[in-house]
């Protein structure tokens, strides 16, 4: 018989008879309630050292008058964030170098400055304010990005202190736009206003940011946080993929309140939010809020980056656990519990023309894939103050949507809004595409996204035509497939929840070089008319498409789907799940 020696780490003793290694213990998470502060990374150095709200008297007093080279690298590269601000890609660096350049080399010496905007809410004097800014300072660019905020480009750090000083004469800025902070609170782009809203959260979302956005006790988390609230059935504030949100729902007893779902998130590990199964009153939703961020802050991971969001925390404890802690540790008194929300049995996007509970009507309208521009903005205020309006929302969807017009301006609004390139008509591919940044700004980015996207919806519209049947001759239009197109890993388009969710990556062009493309996800998609919960995207192996043959590509599956879905009521993502490799190809 031959003796097999064993090693000590695994537990046994080898032929000398050498004692079994103690476990190792394992490295702390950084977690401050059970690590203690003790910074564990570079970002967490700095960020305790001076934090990122400090920078502004710097930027306003120091960097504004110095300019870019007098700017310190660690708030240029981390503190900056926390007021909005992020260094633009430079042009002509091509996707191959994104992953092997430092941030020095692909940065440029402009920003892109995020105009923070809770719940979409603009008055057309905002509107104006940002479209001015937009000509004045960022060379006309302006984006509305899919968590409602307005996103500017080309801005040199010697303007900031003057855009700061407008934004704020009339209640906007950019207070912690971006960084490990709270970011933008998402909100119903109907609040108030919808006949069918179960409660209006408006409250809710201005109690929040007035008591907590810029506070300092928050503004060191681990990473990121977002937070999404509804008091609308279409639950159209994308809450799945959200930290926190709370989505409104009637409680049998206590009447309208909310539901509570915590730890969504995307980026290159898709998690999507757990209900805690609590009922929140309306009176406790900023309470709740406070008790949810505070246990990201305090238990958080915050040694390794890439597990630093809440949604490893909260597939590490599960729903029980979270919400022990939460109701133990953090709030007053236990919450009831509470009745999940039903299916939605409209569109969340709200796209189209729909009667306010007032008697007049809200309009909601889609740019091209979120981008419009400072002149735009300008001419969309007046067409609303000339209708007899002053308010309009932008929405999770990169949509805008007017208030408040009578039934007698509707049609002239509409006609107005079409000449703005903002339909409320639109395609199916129009309004349901959505696109990042992309590689024309983002130094993240390895595709461009704007411009293939808005190439590929022209191309589809020609493909498509109002009125195209299905296989078997079936008179109905196309129903919207979502077509999300990303430029890189990280899921700002939200690609694992689309119909047809595109990942930008270089693929080989057959000449021994590289050419721009996607990998291809399918059939996911958020709680909507069409499905009753979320669920994330199927890859298959070797499933990529090129930039050039993006149009293609979406008429061959969609065209497959259309032959040989089981019946009219099967969606695409049914049908994507269930289908054959080949069929998907």
């Amino acid at each position: 018989m031959t003796e097999t020696a064993v090693s000590p780490r695994t537990g046994g003793a080898d032929a000398a008879g050498a004692r079994p290694a103690r476990p190792r213990a394992a490295k702390p998470n950084g977690q401050w309630k059970v690590d203690g502060t003790t910074p564990l990374n570079a970002n967490e150095v700095w960020k305790q050292e001076d934090g990122g709200l400090s920078v502004r008297e710097r930027i306003e007093t120091v960097y504004a008058q110095g300019g870019f080279d007098s700017i310190d690298s660690t708030d240029l590269h981390g503190r900056f964030r926390w007021w909005g601000l992020y260094t633009q890609r430079k042009p002509g660096i091509d996707g191959g170098k994104t992953a092997t350049l430092e941030p020095e080399e692909l940065e440029d010496r402009y920003f892109m400055m995020r105009v923070r905007i809770d719940g979409g809410a603009l008055t057309t004097e905002q509107l104006r304010v940002i479209g001015g800014i937009s000509r004045d300072f960022a060379r006309g660019t302006a984006d509305i990005t899919d968590r409602q905020n307005i996103q500017l480009h080309w801005v040199e750090i010697e303007s900031v202190p003057e855009i700061w000083r407008r934004l704020e004469a009339v209640g906007l800025h950019t207070t912690e736009a971006c960084g490990d902070v709270p970011r933008v609170i998402l909100g119903s782009p109907v609040a108030g206003i919808a006949a069918d809203e179960i409660l209006d959260p408006t409250p809710q979302i201005r109690e929040i940011a007035d008591r907590y956005i810029g506070d300092e006790s928050f503004a060191n988390l681990p990473r990121k946080y977002k937070t999404a609230i509804t008091g609308h059935p279409s639950q159209d504030v994308v809450h799945e993929i959200n930290d926190f949100a709370l989505i409104g729902v009637v409680h049998p007893e206590l009447g309208p309140g909310y539901d509570l779902w915590v730890g969504g998130g995307l980026s290159t590990s898709a998690h999507l939010a757990v209900r805690l199964g609590a009922f929140v009153e309306p009176s406790r939703a900023a309470e709740a809020w406070f008790g949810v961020t505070s246990i990201f802050r305090d238990y958080g991971y915050r040694r390794l980056r890439n597990r630093a969001r809440l949604k490893y925390l909260v597939a590490d404890w599960g729903a029980e656990k979270f919400r022990h802690v939460l109701e133990t540790e953090y709030l007053d008194a236990p919450l009831p519990d509470g009745p999940a929300a039903v299916k939605p049995t409209t569109p969340g996007d709200h796209v189209g023309v729909h009667r306010q509970k007032d008697g007049r009507f809200y309009i909601g309208a889609t740019p091209t894939v979120g981008r419009v521009s400072g002149e735009t903005l300008l001419k969309l205020a007046d067409l609303i103050e000339a209708h007899g309006s002053a308010r309009l929302r932008t929405t999770p969807h990169q949509k805008i949507v007017v208030l408040d017009v009578d039934q007698d301006r509707v049609d002239s609004l509409v006609a107005g809004l079409e000449e703005l390139g903002l339909y409320a008509n639109p395609s199916p591919w129009r309004r349901s595409t959505i696109a990042c940044t992309g590689i024309e700004f983002c130094k993240l980015a390895i595709v461009d996204t704007k411009d293939t996207a808005t190439s590929a919806i022209a191309e589809l519209e020609k493909r498509f035509p109002a009125g195209t049947t299905d296989a078997g001759g079936a008179n109905e239009l196309l129903r919207p497939l979502t077509l999300h197109v990303n430029g890189c890993p990280n899921s700002c388009a939200r690609i694992q929840t689309a119909d047809i969710g595109l990942k930008g990556q270089l693929l080989p062009d057959g000449n021994g070089g590289q050419t721009p493309g996607f990998q291809v996800h399918l059939g996911g998609g958020l709680a909507s008319d069409s499905r009753e919960e979320a669920g994330t995207g199927r890859t298959v192996r070797g499933l990529k498409v090129t930039t050039d043959d993006l149009p293609d590509y979406v008429e061959r599956v969609t065209r497959r789907f259309l032959a040989e879905r089981a019946d009219d009521n099967q969606t695409f993502a049914e049908w994507a799940h269930a289908a054959d490799e080949e069929a998907l190809q």
